[in-house]
């Protein structure tokens, strides 16, 4: 099987084929910066945007939340300032959000963006988002009324049983699940009993990404040791930021189950409702944030679309994804500057 590479077959965008040019009519140039948390995406992509013309698109999960702004190290109001982000800050932490709401939301933005002439820059770690964002798939559907009655069969009967039946009805998916994640297994089990398919077969773009723009990705892997060592700075810093404190404001009001679930929320607010230890907690947050950073980079390794670096963040990082994108930024129209390019 051959996968499509940054702009399909066909990477220059104008070709020969026999006696007739063939011209990529997807829409872009959209580039994407992609990586495992605290490998240097937010910093990278402040540098870059104003050299390239572009402006932030974020697919995070969870940087749409208003009011988890230190534990999702949210760019800065001065950073958002300087360069122009969309899909942050989208929701009250009251609401519940998914990756089928942020699609046509994340769409509409890049259409927006490249509608005046700016270069939309895909900035994120959540894999999910990013491919229900620049690949053709559609969600399978759901129901509250039957997510409802799985989650009360978990509480009634305990998790481990909704696991083994979804082992049973659907192994490829149990054995991408965790067994503790409620979430997911009562949506797996949703999905099949709504379509009568398994939930791993909507997986297909995923799997084989067929892009629906002239998509140039760049990855940033920065190796275990130092994304250990960056992960511990990152919690440390964001303790001393007032994450703590941030947490108790939140708590204060309603949340939803998604926003609770955040990494770093999650912790502490176990932590502070049960008389935990905060440094325990912060600990289970350094610990948990690696392991997700493991899964993040397992995600993306999958797609051959990603052109990756190990180079640590600094200068020559910098002039690497810039010597990467702005090739495919000049690509368009006959290679004319975009708006932002002029210097």
């Amino acid at each position: 099987m051959r996968f499509p590479s940054g702009h399909g077959d066909h990477p220059g965008g104008n070709h020969q084929r026999g006696d007739r040019p063939w011209r990529d009519e997807r829409r872009g140039p959209v580039l994407a910066l992609i990586g495992p948390t605290a490998s240097g995406k937010t910093a990278l992509a402040l540098e870059l945007a104003p050299r390239l013309g572009a402006e932030v698109v974020s697919a995070d999960a969870m940087l749409v939340y208003r009011g988890l702004d230190i534990g999702t190290a949210k760019p800065t109001p001065a950073e958002r300032a300087r360069v122009r982000h969309h899909l942050v800050d989208v929701v009250d932490p009251a609401e519940e959000f998914s990756v089928a709401r942020f699609q046509p939301l994340a769409r509409a933005a890049i259409a927006e963006v490249l509608g005046r002439g700016r270069v939309p820059l895909l900035v994120g770690g959540s894999g999910l988002y990013f491919h229900a964002v620049v690949d053709e798939f559609a969600f399978p559907p759901t129901d509250p009324a039957v997510r409802r009655r799985l989650e009360g069969e978990a509480q009634a009967r305990g998790l481990p049983a909704l696991y083994r039946r979804l082992e049973a009805r659907d192994p490829a998916a149990a054995s991408r699940i965790q067994p503790g994640n409620l979430r997911r297994i009562v949506r797996a089990l949703e999905v099949v009993e709504l379509t009568g398919k398994a939930f791993s077969s909507f997986r297909g773009a995923m799997d084989l990404p067929v892009s629906r723009y002239r998509l140039t990705v760049l990855g940033l892997d920065p190796g275990p040791e130092r994304l250990r060592a960056r992960v511990a700075e990152r919690v440390a810093a964001m303790a001393a930021a007032g994450l703590v404190d941030e947490v108790r404001r939140l708590a204060a009001g309603p949340l939803s189950r998604t926003a609770r679930q955040a990494l770093g929320y999650k912790e502490l607010l176990d932590a502070l409702e049960r008389g935990g230890s905060v440094e325990d907690a912060l600990a289970e947050v350094a610990t948990r944030t690696r392991a997700y950073a493991r899964r993040q980079l397992a995600w993306f390794r999958r797609d051959p679309r990603v052109r990756w670096s190990t180079l640590p963040p600094g200068p020559q990082l910098a002039a690497w994804a810039l010597e990467a994108f702005t090739p495919e930024v000049h690509a368009v129209e006959g290679g004319a500057p975009r708006k932002g390019q002029e210097e």
